[in-house]
């Protein structure tokens, strides 16, 4: 599997993006410590990128979790003893389906012929956060702030997205996807808010960013989340519509501004 690699966008602000599953994390760095943006989904890549941010910078670091999936939050021992933040409702995520997860992803990877994450996801311990936001903290890193904001109901009801106010960047998490499409059909889960998701994107574009930061994919621009938010708008009226018996299924999928397997997920959605 490629290791990651790292995308400077601003001084000390990176991104650090991976092969398996389309992954991005991120590192800032202030003057007295750094934060860790998500920590990948076992504790073998956790241990890679702990590794990696010791190549950038030998500060203290703190962990923040855009959200409960285990991709983005099993991968935390190898950064203990340290601060980890998250919005308040990952708490009870982590402890109601967090094991669930754990062993779901163990068998599905397995599957795939990919026993060596299947392993380390074996050995992996989930750790919970322990500073909790509920709709915005300031963390100072020392001549740099970080707001950590909840925008509201989106992929998850507790996302988190980390703004870097200096550098004009937003780190996302999975309240935006880079896929061939924008979304993909793994954007729109049972935890989906999906009428609800377009206000948060609002809520993010009011922080006014130059660059976002998806939890997969590539960065991209204030003018990809503007698209996405309409998209996502499209998406409810067809759910709607389907819902009152004024369309079909069929028909929302052919007028959907997105793939059929996407729409069908989002469609899904409870």
């Amino acid at each position: 599997m490629t290791e990651g690699r790292w995308l400077e966008l601003a001084e000390g602000v990176y991104a650090r993006r991976y092969e398996e599953l389309d992954l991005t994390t991120g590192l800032v760095v202030g003057t007295e410590r750094c934060l860790v943006i998500d920590s990948r989904g076992d504790v073998d890549q956790g241990t890679e990128l702990a590794a990696a941010v010791r190549e950038i910078t030998s500060l203290p670091w703190a962990v923040a979790y855009t959200h409960a999936h285990f991709d983005h939050c099993f991968g935390t021992t190898p950064f203990l003893p340290c601060e980890v933040w998250a919005q308040a409702g990952c708490v009870a995520e982590l402890a109601a389906y967090g094991e669930r997860a754990r062993q779901r992803r163990i068998t599905t990877y397995r599957e795939e012929g990919k026993p060596h994450i299947a392993d380390a996801l074996t050995r992996t311990t989930i750790i919970p956060p322990g500073h909790l936001v509920t709709d915005r903290a300031e963390l100072d890193l020392g001549g740099r702030v970080v707001a950590l904001v909840h925008p509201g109901l989106a992929h998850t009801d507790h996302d988190l997205v980390a703004h870097v106010p200096d550098a004009g960047i937003v780190f996302a998490g999975d309240t935006v996807e880079h896929g061939p499409s924008g979304f993909t059909a793994d954007s729109f889960g049972t935890d989906t808010h999906l009428a609800a998701w377009a206000a948060a994107l609002d809520r993010i574009l009011a922080l006014r960013p130059e660059t976002v930061v998806p939890g997969h994919g590539d960065p991209v621009d204030a003018a990809f989340l503007t698209r996405h938010r309409d998209g996502l708008h499209r998406l409810v009226i067809l759910k709607t519509a389907v819902a009152a018996g004024e369309t079909t299924e069929e028909e929302a999928v052919a007028m959907s501004p997105y793939p059929a397997d996407v729409t069908r997920a989002a469609l899904s959605t409870p």
